[in-house]
């Protein structure tokens, strides 16, 4: 088995980390970056790129579970 341990960057400061069970801050270096990068989440600083609708929901054709035609193989 491979015994060396992996490093990685802490994603806030850039500091080393190991990364093993002991490192309790993983991936980030402590208590401090973690929650640099929570309150980032938390004020829409970071965001996941999405794609604009399609369609307004006003314009969609929606029936209800159970009232649209019966398919019969």
């Amino acid at each position: 088995m491979n015994d060396k341990i992996r490093s990685v960057r802490c994603p806030t400061c850039g500091k080393a980390v190991e990364w093993k069970p002991e490192s309790r801050w993983r991936p980030f270096c402590s208590a401090r970056c973690r929650q640099i990068d929570l309150g980032a989440w938390a004020s829409e600083g970071y965001r996941v790129p999405a794609s604009p609708p399609d369609a307004a929901l006003d314009d969609i054709d929606y029936q209800a579970p159970g009232t649209g035609e019966i398919r019969r193989c």
